[in-house]
């Protein structure tokens, strides 16, 4: 049994992680679905654990919400986004309680897990309670993509991910452009989650930048105003043309520096000239590419939901590359014959 169980463990691992990918998908879905308050309470709707259906309980959910009548479509995106996301949770929790029970690693990552774990239900309270309050939907927003992060991190201790890569001794370049990369492209999708969280997706709708003579309003003390206090309701967006398309602006420029810095991490480990490093120089490269043809094509076909889901996806997909990059290049331990023969 002891053979088995950390086979088991790296399954559920598997399961976990892509359980996290879908709930980060349905996330965006029912984001850019507006039905983020699709349900007005939580964690029930309308006061119940699915969505009221019969004509009498419509008629109650009415009447205990009436500023929000009840869209069955919308409140079923919502509940079903929420059903998958507290699933997660509890399998979440298994994970770590076998990590904590096994000693299998460090008790530091498991207890931060748990814990970004119930600030993210916390956001989603938050995000319903608070009206789509902008800086708490881009803050549970990222809050899944800091839990994607870590459990990713995690399955890279457990299956000793470094092994796969021989025993280079890795330069400080590529660990400071590794860690840069990573930096850029998080801070890139605050941008992102700040733009659709203030509804500025569609405000610029021609390449490369913006049309017009979008210089003359840019608005930076507004776009960047998180707190945005005083409204009863954030859906649809509260900032004005100007500021809207500061943000969406900023993100665009934010989207050229990402690109830069992750080819340049794409071309420090393809320089490495071995098979693992330049299979996930590839790997990088192959995301990248693909999220900003989905980002193009945003701007291109007025954001289609389907093109946009995917682009939140692939966003998450490239931070995971990029925390696997770090991984590789900075908690790898070289050999005791390499240390000795550097001595």
């Amino acid at each position: 049994m002891q053979n088995k169980a950390p086979n088991l463990l790296m399954l559920i691992m598997r399961l976990t992680i892509l359980l996290t990918l879908t709930v980060i998908v349905l996330g965006a879905y029912t984001r850019l679905s507006d039905a983020g308050l699709g349900c007005p309470d939580w964690p029930g709707c309308y006061g119940k654990i699915t969505v009221p259906s019969d004509a009498l309980a419509v008629n109650e959910a009415n009447r205990q919400f009436p500023e929000r009548a009840l869209e069955a479509d919308k409140a079923w995106i919502e509940m079903i986004h929420r059903y998958f996301a507290g699933s997660l949770g509890m399998l979440i929790f298994v994970v770590v309680a076998w990590c904590i029970k096994k000693n299998i690693t460090s008790m530091g990552l498991p207890l931060l897990i748990s814990a970004t774990v119930i600030f993210q239900a916390l956001l989603g309270m938050w995000t319903v309670t608070l009206k789509l309050m902008p800086v708490v939907v881009m803050a549970h927003l990222m809050g899944g993509f800091t839990l994607l992060s870590l459990l990713c991190l995690l399955y890279c201790r457990l299956s000793n991910i470094q092994s796969r890569f021989g025993e280079p001794v890795y330069s400080s370049k590529l660990k400071a452009w590794a860690l840069f990369g990573a930096v850029v492209v998080i801070g890139q999708i605050l941008l992102g989650g700040w733009t659709s969280s203030n509804y500025a997706a569609l405000v610029c709708t021609q390449l490369p930048i913006c049309e017009g003579n979008w210089t003359n309003y840019l608005d930076f003390k507004r776009a960047f105003d998180f707190a945005q206090s005083g409204y009863d309701n954030y859906e649809f967006g509260v900032l004005e043309y100007p500021a809207r398309l500061t943000i969406h602006v900023m993100h665009r420029f934010g989207a050229i520096v990402a690109s830069v810095t992750v080819l340049m991490v794409v071309y420090q480990l393809w320089k490495l000239d071995r098979a693992p490093h330049k299979k996930l120089s590839a790997m990088i490269a192959t995301v990248l590419f693909i999220q900003v043809s989905l980002g193009i094509s945003n701007v291109v076909f007025q954001l289609p939901i389907f093109i946009a889901v995917l682009h939140n996806l692939m966003a998450a997909m490239l931070l995971v590359s990029l925390v696997v990059a770090n991984v590789v290049v900075w908690q790898h331990k070289p050999s005791e014959y390499l240390v000795k023969s550097k001595v």
